[in-house]
């Protein structure tokens, strides 16, 4: 934890002129920068590999859609840390949503694959999502990889911390902790997807 808690300090003791200039409207506010998320990443890295005992099998597993892009940065500097290609994949969650029934849905959920083309069995699993909240998402991701194998142990890394968990769910790994009024939604944008690395409360 102490790596984590340098990073923190670091955001934190970035003021408010730092992030001037980015072309956000004044409801937004910017949470982690660029080179933030880039230190972030490395300081989960760096903790996994700390908790990693001689021997472990790990695989990195990253939940649709923003967690698979995280999942793959993180077990790409896993494996140059360990000197071995460090499995990684990722897992659709779709059909273990709690919500999927819901007749108030405003839209139909739309199923993507899960691809994990190793073993889970006996494997620490580091599951990475990009944020954690009220903790339903991990709950479904959860159910998902036992439908898989059984793994040894489950790990949970995050980028993104927030307080108002609903079930009892915490991270292992957590790049950012934040509490954040109700109303307020957590963005994660990755350059794979969105074209620019940015963290954003709206």
């Amino acid at each position: 934890m102490r790596l984590l808690n340098r990073v923190l300090v670091d955001i934190l003791s970035t003021t408010v002129s730092d992030f001037w200039n980015t072309g956000l409207s004044k409801n937004m506010e910017v949470l982690l920068s660029s080179d933030k998320i880039a230190d972030c990443i490395t300081a989960l890295a760096d903790e996994i590999v700390l908790k990693t005992s001689k021997g472990d099998k790990i695989a990195v597993i990253g939940i649709r859609s923003r967690g698979e892009i995280l999942a793959k940065r993180i077990s790409d500097i896993l494996s140059k840390k360990l000197k071995n290609k460090i499995p990684c994949g990722t897992l659709d969650i779709t059909l273990y949503r709690d919500d999927i029934n819901n007749p108030h849905g405003d839209s139909q959920p739309i199923v993507r694959s899960t691809e994990i083309g190793f073993d889970i069995d006996d494997k620490i699993i580091i599951l990475v999502d990009d944020v954690l909240y009220t903790g339903r998402s991990i709950r479904a991701a959860m159910d998902a990889l036992i439908d898989l194998g059984r793994p040894k142990a489950i790990r949970l890394a995050v980028l993104v911390e927030r307080a108002g968990r609903e079930l009892p769910i915490a991270a292992d790994f957590a790049g950012l902790k934040i509490d954040l009024p109700a109303e307020k939604s957590v963005q994660v944008n990755f350059v794979e997807s969105d074209g620019k690395d940015r963290v954003i409360a709206i």
